[in-house]
Formats: C-alpha cells, structure tokens, sequence
C-alpha cells in the first residue's frame, strides 16, 4: 500500500490521517497528527476466534513515549515502564466508543495500541486515538460498524473550541469529550464548572459536528488507499429446536422471577435454580440423542438462559415500567448516611444506597505530602487526590487483589474531577488532601456513591468545600421506537441495559459526567431526556446528604496536623533553610514539626501541637528580624575563651562577646567550668555598639542574689589606646592563644 494522507482544519491546526508509510504489517495502522502531535495507531487480530467465551477479547494500550516531549524519564532505570493513570485513562477514552461498535460474535482477540511519537506542547494527544483505531479498523477489513471519532470541547466566553491547547483549557469553564457516529452518540465523558444542562447539550451539538467532519476525513482515508478482505465472523447458531426446548423450560420461571421484588443474592440464587433446573431437563431430552453427542449442552443452555433473563427483564421495564426491585424508573433507591463512624482518620463517611455502600476516608497533609506528576507535560504536583478501590468481596465473590486496576483508576478520576472544583485554594486551606473509598458493597454506580461520600467525608474532616456534590448512574432500555430511561441503575440493569450514564454536580450545576453505550449510539433527544431526568435525582440525594450534614465541620480533627503560615522576607530565605539545610534540619527535629517555604517567602509549619508551631515562629521570627537591643536570643556557643568570655552565635551568621563579666552573678574560677563549646543558652542583647559589634548578657536574665555588690568598673580607655596596662591584662589570655 502507498502512502495516503487526507487533512482538515481543527482549531487553525492542520489535522491529518495518513496511512500506507508506518507498521505496514499490521492489519491497520493510522498516523493522527493535529499540529505537531502525532500518535500511531496499530490494530491486529488472531485469525480464529475463541471458542469458549461469548465476549469480544479486545485490549487497548496506550503509550506515551517521553521522547515525544524531548525528555528522559525519571528514576533509575531510565525507559518507560508500567502506563501511568494518564495512560490508562486515554486508553479507555479509545475503548469505550470502540468497542460497541463492533459487530456482534466477533470472538477473535484484537489488540489495538497507541503510541504517542510527538508531543506538541499545546495539544494533549488522548483524544486522537479514537479516531486513528477507527480509521486502523476500516482500513484492516474489520467487522466493524464505522467510522466514529472523538474530540475535546472547551468553551471561553461564549466560543466552543474543539480539540483546545493548553492554554485554552486553563481558561475554560468546561472540558467534555465526545465520541460518536454522523447519526448518534457513543461515549461522553467531562469535567464543568458547574455548568447548565442546556451549556452542556449546546457543547454535545457542537462536538457531534465537529465529529462528522472527521468521520468523514476518515471515509476520505478508505476510500483512496482501500481496505483488506472483510473479515468474516464465524457465527454459530444454536439449534432451532433446542433453542425453543430451552425457552420453553426457563421462560416462565424467569418471568415470575423477576417480577417479585428482592435483593441482588436472593435473585442471583433463583437465577441459579433455573439455570441448574433447564440443564437437567435439557440434558434428559437431548443427551441421550446421537446428533448432539460431544455438543457442550450446558454452556449453551446458560447462554440462552441468559439471553431470556435480558429480555424478559427488558420487556417488563419496557411494557410495566416495574424494575427488578420494584421501583419505578425514577425511583432512586433508599439511601442511609453516617458522617464521623472511624475515630482516627481526619474525616470519614459511610454512604449507603441500596445495596452499594462506600467508606471514605479523608487525610489531611502537608506540602510535602503532594504529589508530582511527570509526563509529556512539565513536572506538576497534585494537592487533591481521590482513589477509589473496588476490592472482590464487594460483590460477594473470592478473587485475587493486585495492582490496581484500570477500572478503579477510571471510577476513581470521574469522582475526583466531580469534586475538585470546590476544593478550597491552597491560600485558604494548606492541606494536601486524599480521598479514599473503598467499595464494601456493589450494585451499582459505586463511583458516583463515591462521589457523595467524598463529599460528605471532606465535610466531617473540616475541609472548607464550598458546596456539597452528588451523582447519579442513569441506564436505558431501547428496543425500536420504545426508550425506557432509569434512574439509580442497578447493576443487573447496567449489563442487561443499552447505557451508563453517570453525572454529578452540586444544586447549580453539573461538574463531571460519564457516559458509555453499549449499543451504536444514543440520540441528541434521548440524551436530553435522559440529563434532565439525572438532575431530578441529583437534587433529591443532595436532600438526603444535606440531612445528614450540610456545612463542613468547624473543627479539623485533633489527629489531623495544625498548619501555620507566615511570611518572611525573601532576602531571609536562605539564612532560615541554613547552610546546607541545616538551620531547618533542627528546627524540624527538635520541635518535631515540618517546615516547606516557597520562593515568595511563604513559610507553612506543620506540627502536631500548638507548642510546637509557636516554637518555629519564634525561632524563625528570631531569624528574619534584624538584632535589636533589648531580644532575648537562644545562642549556642561557639568559642570559650579564658580570660574574655565565650563567643556565642545568636542569629544565624551573628556572633557576639558574652563577656566573663556577664555570664552569671555567682564567682567562678574559669570560663570553661560553667559554658562548653556546643552548649545553647539565653542570652540578651544589652547593646548594639556604635562599631557594629554586640554586647550580651546571660546573668542579667536571672535574678540577682541578695546582697551582691557591683564589683567597680574601670573606664574603658580611648579607642586605639594600647597603654593601659590593666586593657593589656585583659587582652592578654586571647593573645596568648594566638601565640604573642
């Protein structure tokens, strides 16, 4: 194949497909360039499908090569290693839209990957590889039922942007992406600034065509270098009679079934005596016959069973409007909330609705706790952070627990991008903050329950947010013109359903939204229907939350650190940190505190009582605050000299004479019996002498004993005068040390 490239304009940047140049053996391969980013897409596949599962096997991976931004990646190995949650997240903005809009019994395994080769420092390549595994796909011969593409949306003022720089995004109040075909929607995914319902259907239109410009540069691409053969599903139909023995034996049960209201366990068991029941009577009525001997009766009894299960359960939501449990589709489930239930932890939330439960915890920290993110883009640090985690016993099962997985990483970034517009400026509150949740029950939009006990548990913890945030999983049922939209999906009705539509946002508007299809695509008018129906039962469990608590605690926990906050001279910087750090080293260490200062002289002391922050203030105050008669000091000593006094150092690089006459009122014999060389004592400074040296004293800080009579003092003689004899006594120990 020679070489093609077809282009078009986006946001004045030429935006390009070219194919023909790059991985010519693999079954597809797209070059997407818009600007100076460039991403390669590759698509490969077996030649025979897998036989014993009844899924597509496809996996996704996308690669940002640090060389595309001209850098070498950190630590110590120096090359990319595992994908970093940046990674992941793009992977799955390919394989959400991708993946629906394959045909139905394509078992083959395919593999798609991204490889980022350029990074052009105003445009983020995540939302390119859509576009380039869609072209990849058409071109390789596949069954797949395209094109679809993908943009970025912002919006300024009142201008769309698509696919916006950086810099762009910084001052948008919205950042959506959309996938979809010419006709509907595939995939939606955004964070807003509590944005309208109708801002965001304006920016949904306005994706959708921009989206058919580039579906058709795709057609453009195809069309002028051609595809390979079409690759061919190899179906297999079960047995028409066998088909109707199974239906007839399981149909009823099922219907029955899923019109008496219970919970997940108690269906998922019934489910399983009517799956054991059909297989024995199937295998009576079958096994025993020549033409279905070594034919597997019991996977396919399960696989039609299954199918009956979704379709009865379709058609009651459909004709009856009546879900699983009972509800009606706009019923949100019972929800129950507990606000403080773990004692050591800074803040905690127990959010239970139906039978999908978070527990959220919430840790406050410093500015060393921040985190720092090195990718294509300059090294950053994050001071929110939201994990989320999903552990098996969630939903009643055994199984392994490993890294974390691509899908807590997804759920987990939707909660945070839902909450972090309303976390407090690090000006008002220091903390860096963690939300963590962990799923104890599962069924259904556990992510956006993470969203609510995120928001409660900040709350309890005492984080100033300025507004309490909610979320809601809508589902749907499509069949022809019939369009069922259900509220507070359970998780039976996401995988038997067509959607997951999941938004969030506080009462004036939304902040995050995520929506996946599982059929080729969604209407501009269902998707209306379906966002106005989310705000109803967005605003009745914020109701419900507020009930619970309403305002952020006034209050931090006592287990939390206290941070303080000065500012000091920038000139100071340098004489707090010390020579080598070691000033703030001690400070740190004797007053078990921690100490970070920026560079505009902003210095936050974090420390676990109030003793402890007042101790660093003082001493820093000390440090910054130019010598002034009359200051108390805490020196260390430095030099003992016999005969004069000691040298100590009061302020960091300020040394003073504590002369042998005023180190204590009681007699002594030698200088070295009461100060040692290392020794801190308080001194105060008596004088500032007009040639710039210090005068201290330490007796002067204790009371003076009953009785004790001022020995006499001599005048000091002129300056320059070296003929007083009783002046050459007194110099006379330091000039013997210097060898005179």
């Amino acid at each position: 194949m020679s070489k093609v490239t077809v282009n078009t304009m986006l946001n004045e940047r030429e935006f390009s497909l070219e194919t023909g140049r790059f991985a010519k053996l693999a079954d597809g391969a797209v070059m997407v360039r818009h600007g100076d980013t460039m991403v390669l897409v590759t698509v490969c596949a077996n030649a025979e499908p897998k036989t014993d599962i009844d899924f597509l096997p496809m996996t996704i991976e996308y690669r940002e090569k640090m060389s595309a931004a001209g850098k070498i990646p950190g630590g110590f190995f120096k090359r990319e290693g595992k994908p970093s949650d940046k990674e992941i997240l793009s992977a799955r903005l390919i394989d959400r839209p991708i993946r629906p809009m394959f045909e139905k019994g394509w078992y083959n395994e395919t593999q798609i990957v991204a490889s980022v080769y350029s990074a052009d420092s105003d445009i983020d390549p995540d939302v390119m590889g859509t576009t380039g595994a869609s072209a990849a796909l058409m071109l390789g011969g596949f069954p797949f039922e395209g094109p679809v593409s993908e943009v970025k949306i912002a919006k300024i003022a009142d201008t769309y942007i698509v696919n916006p720089t950086y810099s762009q995004l910084a001052e948008s109040e919205l950042e959506i992406t959309v996938a979809g075909t010419d006709d509907s929607l595939v995939m939606v995914e955004g964070v807003s600034k509590e944005i309208s319902e109708d801002t965001f259907l304006e920016a949904i239109a306005f994706a959708h065509d921009q989206i058919r410009v580039l579906n058709q540069l795709q057609r453009d691409l195809v069309a002028q270098a051609g595809t390979k053969p079409k690759k061919e599903i190899k179906a297999t139909e079960v047995d028409s009679e066998l088909f109707a023995a199974i239906s007839d034996a399981c149909r009823e049960p099922i219907k029955k079934q899923i019109r008496t209201t219970s919970t997940k366990e108690i269906r998922k068991e019934q489910f399983k005596e009517i799956r054991t029941a059909t297989i024995e009577k199937i295998n009576q009525q079958f096994a025993v016959r020549e033409e279905f001997a070594g034919v597997n009766l019991e996977s396919i009894v399960k696989k039609v069973v299954s199918s009956i299960e979704k379709e009865e359960m379709r058609e009651m939501i459909l004709q009856d409007g009546i879900r699983l449990d009972g509800r009606s589709t706009t019923q949100v489930r019972p929800i129950t909330i507990e606000t403080a239930v773990l004692p050591r932890p800074h803040g905690s939330a127990l959010f239970t609705r139906g039978e999908t439960q978070s527990l959220t915890t919430i840790t406050l920290g410093t500015k060393t706790d921040e985190q720092m993110i090195d990718g294509l883009m300059p090294t950053f640090d994050r001071r929110f952070m939201l994990h989320y985690n999903f552990p098996p016993f969630s939903v009643g099962e055994a199984g392994r627990m490993t890294g974390t997985s691509r899908r807590e990483v997804g759920h987990g970034n939707l909660a945070e991008r839902a909450l972090q517009y309303f976390i407090p400026d690090a000006t008002e509150f220091p903390y860096t903050i963690r939300v963590l949740s962990d799923i104890l029950e599962s069924n259904g939009s556990s992510s956006m329950a993470t969203v609510c006990a995120g928001s409660l548990a900040m709350m309890d913890a005492g984080v100033p947010i300025k507004k309490a945030v909610s979320g809601i999983a809508m589902g749907l049922i499509k069949e022809g013109d019939r369009v069922a939209i259900l509220s507070d999906i359970l998780g039976d009705e996401d995988h038997l359903g067509d959607m997951d539509f999941k938004v969030a946002g506080s009462k004036d508007g939304i902040t995050a939204c995520q929506m996946d299809m599982k059929i080729q695509g969604l209407s501009f008018e269902t998707m209306k229907t379906a966002l106005l129906q989310a705000k109803e039962g967005r605003m009745h469990i914020l109701n419900e939350m507020n009930k619970a608590l309403d305002t952020h605690r006034p209050e931090l926990s006592p287990y939390a650190p206290s941070l303080t906050t000065i500012m000091i001279p920038v000139e100071y910087i340098g004489a707090v940190i010390g020579s080598g750090g070691e000033n703030i080293r001690a400070m740190t260490k004797e007053t078990n505190t921690e100490i970070s200062i920026e560079d505009d002289g902003k210095v936050v002391i974090a420390a676990m009582s109030k003793e402890s922050a007042d101790e660093v203030v003082r001493r820093i105050k000390l440090i910054t605050t130019p010598p002034t008669e009359g200051t108390i000091y805490l020196a260390t000593v430095k030099e003992v000299r016999e005969g004069l006094g000691a040298i100590v150092e009061f302020l960091p690089k300020t040394k003073g004479l504590l002369h042998l006459s005023q180190i204590q009122w009681e007699p002594y014999e030698n200088v070295g019996d009461v100060l040692k060389v290392g020794e801190k004592v308080e001194v105060k400074l008596v004088e500032i002498q007009s040639d710039g040296k210090f005068r201290l004293s330490r007796k002067i800080l204790f009371p003076k004993p009953e009785g004790y009579v001022e020995p006499e003092r001599r005048p000091r003689p002129p300056q320059g005068d070296r003929n007083d004899r009783n002046d050459r006594n007194d110099r006379r120990p330091y000039d013997n040390r210097r060898g005179r």
